[in-house]
């Protein structure tokens, strides 16, 4: 089965900024998609949400979701990870991710300011467990 720790997928999640599309489910059942700034750490994805928001409310109801980001010029490819969302409030936690996902997209020089603001009370660590990974490269080939 496909994993987000082959060395071709992993390197494809974290190239560049290319920002996930979050698939999850509403509360009346429609779905829905918010784009979300992420990284892979042990074999999950990573990312933060505000537990008010319509992201953390329908995680913490239903932990299923999916992630997909793509390459969106030629050749073209995507990478989807369904899973199961695992939450998290622990202040260490937040700070430390908000960083790390900071530095991948703000740079380095900016990662420690973003950090700070986006990691703080009210906000979700969310680890996306994958359950099922579906990927296709150079679709142009």
């Amino acid at each position: 089965m496909t994993s987000i720790t082959d060395s071709e997928i992993n390197a494809f999640l974290m190239a560049g900024t290319r920002t996930g599309k979050l698939a999850y489910t509403s509360a009346d059942g429609r779905p829905l998609a918010a784009p979300v700034w992420f990284i892979v750490e042990n074999g999950c994805i990573v990312f933060n949400t505000g537990k008010e928001t319509a992201k953390g409310r329908a995680l913490a109801r239903d932990p299923r979701a999916t992630l997909c980001t793509d390459l969106e010029e030629p050749p073209y490819g995507f990478v989807q990870v369904q899973g199961e969302a695992e939450l998290s409030e622990d202040p260490g936690e937040l700070l430390r991710t908000a960083t790390a996902i900071a530095a991948r997209y703000m740079g380095p020089d900016r990662a420690e300011e973003f950090g700070k603001r986006n990691g703080v009370p009210g906000e979700f660590v969310v680890r996306l467990r994958p359950t099922k990974v579906l990927a296709m490269f150079n679709m142009t080939g």
